[in-house]
């Protein structure tokens, strides 16, 4: 038994194979480097989402 899970980027749609993960863990995607976060896994299967990243303002 794999113990693999499997998913789809949001953005590009690149298949993303990630070892075991709990739901809220962050990862990025291969091929766009977008920011990805676990909303359900579901048979082996993750629902990912994309995770808004907001800069910094230091001000400058």
């Amino acid at each position: 038994m794999s113990t693999l899970l499997t998913g789809a980027c949001p953005e590009c749609e690149t298949d993303v194979t990630t070892p075991p993960m709990v739901q809220g863990e962050t990862l990025s995607c291969p091929e766009c480097l977008l920011t990805l976060r676990v909303d359900d896994i579901s048979d082996g299967t993750l629902s990912l989402e994309m995770v808004e990243v907001t800069l910094r303002d230091w001000g400058q």
